[in-house]
């Protein structure tokens, strides 16, 4: 299976009480990590020149490839630290815009921006050259201004047709001329709360497994990625369950090098449960 991400690679500097940590980030690199375990991965970015090597070096190792738009900067992130779930973002550096798509014969292709990299002719572009093509709404909506981070509403018809689209409960508001039947998957997430889940227009509810964990940094993009890979293979609702038992595991270990077994099992304990049917848990 050949999947392509597409998004920056973030610089991320993460505040949190009294340390400050640098580090790779990025919905595209969170993505990218996740689907490594499961398929051949190749990333489409833009960086710059401050972009540390052993980064690149990380990424190589679990054999991704790199297809790197050259940018003067790289995209850079302040993300404060009020607890574990909750964050102030500041945006401090951005990269080049991803206009174009290099080959195709993909299997799946996951758009993850973080900073509107991403036009939507690229997204038209992605469509032609993947059957499945799934993508986050948070850097589509977000503005790409530096300084504190603000969200904007965005015409959001230019995703009609999506494989599977993910946003959380704040973010699918600002999503004008978008329904949840215009594309096949739509993901709408809410932290540890129960999100929703809808299938061609049919709502589900989804209780997410609680396990306590120090950073949720990542948490929406390895969503999107482990739900597209596990959707490609397998039925929506065994997907759903697999992925928010994937996700948690992922956010307890901060890596998805864990027994695919620990997964499966914690999956059996994710309710997903249709609205229109609140007596039967699937």
């Amino acid at each position: 299976m050949r999947c392509l991400v597409v998004g920056h690679i973030v610089r991320d500097v993460i505040v949190r009480g009294p340390k400050t940590e640098i580090r790779i980030g990025g919905g595209a690199y969170y993505s990218a990590v996740t689907l490594s375990g499961f398929c051949e991965v190749e990333v489409l970015t833009s960086v710059g020149r401050d972009f540390p090597q052993d980064w690149f070096d990380e990424l190589r190792q679990r054999g991704i490839k790199l297809h790197v738009v050259p940018s003067e900067e790289s995209t850079s992130y302040l993300l404060h630290y009020i607890d574990a779930s909750t964050r102030e973002l500041r945006l401090l550096s951005v990269a080049e815009k991803i206009q174009n798509i290099p080959g195709s014969g993909y299997d799946l292709i996951v758009l993850n921006p973080v900073a509107g990299e991403i036009p939507p002719g690229t997204v038209v572009e992605a469509l032609k050259k993947s059957p499945f093509v799934a993508a986050d709404l948070q850097g589509f909506v977000r503005e790409p201004e530096k300084g504190k981070v603000l969200s904007r509403e965005v015409d959001a018809s230019f995703l009609r047709g999506l494989k599977v689209l993910h946003a959380d409960v704040l973010e699918i508001g600002l999503a004008r001329g978008l329904r949840p039947e215009d594309v096949e998957v739509l993901l709408v997430s809410n932290g540890e709360k129960e999100g929703r889940a809808y299938l061609r227009g049919r709502e589900y509810r989804f209780k997410p497994v609680k396990i306590p964990v120090e950073d949720s940094t990542g948490a929406g993009d390895v969503f999107l990625a482990a739900f597209s890979h596990f959707y490609h293979e397998c039925p929506f609702v065994q997907a759903l369950k697999r992925a928010a038992a994937f996700t948690a595991l992922f956010l307890r270990h901060r890596s998805p090098d864990f027994p695919m077994e620990e997964a499966s099992e914690l999956a059996m304990k994710v309710e997903v449960v249709p609205t229109d049917d609140d007596t039967s848990a699937c």
